[in-house]
């Protein structure tokens, strides 16, 4: 940090030094764009609406990921989550060590970087990684420390609209929280709400609209709070301001989906006229170019006239580096908490298509966090009561298509699956060989199962870093393999597979055997001797496919075993199959209870992973 300061001063003291413009995030977390500006006129949001007046408003901006550590990974770095192997929610596997955060060059610059408070970046060492991407990262980090002269890029984020306020506290604690600091007529009525039509039109719906609308409207005080204070300093017209949120909303069928509910966000940005030249239009203006979280470090540094990082996966979309509008964008699931998922998104401008890579799981699969939402519980009893239509049905339905195609533009609420539509074939062939030249050129590190990576990092490796190499990594033939999951017809092939050298490519063999509605004497001969594999994972699933399919005797055990691994990894995937097994676990109950008081007691030492386990125990033991 010698090296930043010395810098700063040379670029301080010179009469010469260029002019930069400073740069000011301000960040809501868990929100689609449901504002006044955009179109929701049940959206009380004055200053953000007047806000968008002054700037341009992006009507196609993208997350990466529809949860929130994954999306800032890709913030910090400009680089795709999945190529990191940094998809996985609160994973912390390590980063290579020339992988900088973006405001690295910015601090060398000359800037004042500043982040309030949020970091989350999902990756092993992140306190020596906030310590090179920040001057102060704490919730005082504020322009107002830098040195008279020089620029600043500051971040301001705001938690008002996580998921925890808008559907996962009790009412009480939210009306304490946000409720009571709002005036009547600043409150949502329920009653008349009109919900989106991807939920049932019920008493319930309606109340969860209501309070994710007070949360927008009490961030838009907040966010107008800090405009002020820049305006107060003297420093609007010297400050390129940016409002995005982190992904979209934290309400079912929202965060950790890929349809637009869970990845499409605000983003407007409002340029100064002393900038003006940097401004893709004048102010009020509304672009339909698409933007990707990829693209946001590369944007900054073009604004800045800072070089650009070699590490880039996206294209700045303003500034002087800005290149050509993107054709698609790209998004990833992976699992959150203690629940497993792999699925994959690409938009355009019209389609989006998504491929789901673990069809026999539920969009609305259980989850300790989510489920705490009175909302989530009432659609969980109308599925079971069949009385869910449409959108709301699709979300809770107990399986899902291997392939969703929609046409955003007939349908924004995306509630019309194509994909089988033989009119739209040559769009879904399109648009899967899209997905798929992008997982293998950005090197999907998603593919293989966290404990099989950890297994095979040497030190000083990085999922990046093997994932790079089609021997240690052989990404074409586990894609092939994760592609036959819910076909019918790959049972022989997946029992084949179920030999294969690698055993990433044999935990989806498995997993795909387990996924079949039936199975053969042939599939069960296949996986019982797969109850014996070297991989533990594979063992696991093995063992799952059985027991849910009637012949838990041999596969309870392999359970039980890896339920007390010391592998936190390898002890979730067992809970979280004994979860799903439901009551074909029960003679596993009382070791279940002794490894759910472990977890509790690592808690206490911060121990994430634990919690996940503790998650899927304490489910998985509701009577």
């Amino acid at each position: 940090m010698k090296r930043v300061s010395l810098l700063i001063a040379l670029l301080l003291g010179s009469a010469h030094a260029v002019e930069r413009p400073n740069i000011l995030w301000l960040t809501a977390e868990d929100m689609s764009p449901n504002m006044g500006c955009y179109g929701d006129d049940q959206a009380l949001t004055p200053r953000l609406d007047e806000f968008a007046k002054q700037g341009v408003r992006y009507d196609r901006a993208f997350s990466t990921a529809p949860v929130c550590s994954p999306s800032r990974s890709c913030l910090i770095t400009g680089m795709y989550a999945t190529s990191l192997g940094t998809q996985r929610l609160r994973s912390a596997f390590p980063v290579p060590a020339d992988v900088e955060p973006f405001t690295v060059p910015l601090r060398e610059a000359g800037y004042y970087c500043t982040n309030n408070v949020k970091t989350d970046y999902n990756l092993r060492d992140e306190q020596e990684f906030i310590r090179r991407a920040w001057d102060e990262s704490s919730n005082k980090a504020h322009w107002r420390g830098k040195r008279d002269g020089q620029p600043f890029f500051a971040v301001f984020n705001f938690m008002t609209t996580h998921q925890s306020r808008t559907s996962a506290w009790s009412q009480e604690e939210f009306e304490k929280e946000v409720g009571s600091k709002l005036s009547m007529g600043e409150r949502h009525g329920p009653a008349h709400m009109i919900p989106p039509p991807f939920y049932p039109d019920t008493p319930g719906a309606k109340q969860a609209w209501a309070r994710y609308h007070d949360c927008i409207t009490f961030m838009d005080r907040q966010a107008g709070e800090i405009l002020d204070q820049l305006a107060a300093d003297g420093l609007a017209e010297e400050t390129i301001v940016f409002f995005y949120a982190d992904h979209g909303m934290g309400m079912p069928r929202g965060k950790r989906c890929l349809q637009d509910s869970g990845l499409r966000v605000p983003l407007i940005v409002r340029i100064p006229k002393k900038w003006a030249q940097l401004a893709p239009a004048s102010p009020g203006s509304v672009s339909d170019r698409l933007v990707s979280f990829v693209d946001f470090a590369p944007t900054v540094l073009s604004l800045c006239g800072v070089k650009k990082l070699t590490q880039f996966q996206g294209t700045a979309f303003l500034g002087t580096d800005a290149g050509k509008p993107r054709e698609f964008v790209y998004g990833a699931r992976d699992r959150v908490d203690e629940a497993f998922d792999v699925a994959r998104s690409v938009r355009d401008g019209r389609w989006l298509y998504i491929r789901n890579f673990m069809p026999h799981l539920s969009w609305m699969q259980p989850e300790g966090y989510s489920d705490q939402s009175t909302f989530r519980r009432e659609l969980k009893r109308l599925a079971k009561e069949n009385k869910l239509e449409g959108g709301a049905r699709m979300y809770a339905a107990p399986r899902r298509p291997l392939e969703e195609l929609y046409d955003t533009q007939a349908d924004p609420a995306q509630l019309h699956n194509l994909a089988d539509d033989a009119a739209q074939l040559d769009t879904l062939k399109q648009m899967r060989t899209a997905l798929r030249q992008w997982q293998v050129e950005t090197r999907d590190a998603g593919f293989l199962t966290e404990p099989d990576m950890w297994s095979r990092l040497k030190p000083g490796e990085t999922p990046s870093s093997i994932a790079q190499v089609d021997t240690r990594y052989p990404l074409a033939r586990l894609l092939d393999a994760a592609a036959g999951v819910g076909h019918d017809d790959q049972a022989a092939h997946q029992r084949d597979l179920l030999q294969d050298a690698d055993a990433g490519v044999r935990y989806w063999a498995a997993l795909g055997l387990r996924a079949r509605s039936a199975l053969n004497e042939q599939d069960r001969a296949a996986l019982r001797a797969a109850l014996k594999d070297a991989a533990p994972v594979v063992r696991i699933e093995a063992a799952t496919a059985l027991a849910s399919h009637d012949e838990a005797a041999d596969a309870l055990p392999v359970l039980r075993e890896a339920l007390s691994d010391p592998s936190r990894e390898i002890a979730l995937h067992a809970a979280r199959a004994l979860e799903l097994l439901g009551p074909a676990a029960r003679p596993l109950h009382a070791d279940m209870r002794g490894v759910l008081e472990t977890m509790r007691e690592a808690e206490k030492s911060d121990d994430t992973m634990a919690m996940f386990v503790r998650f899927a125990l304490e489910a998985a033991l509701q009577p």
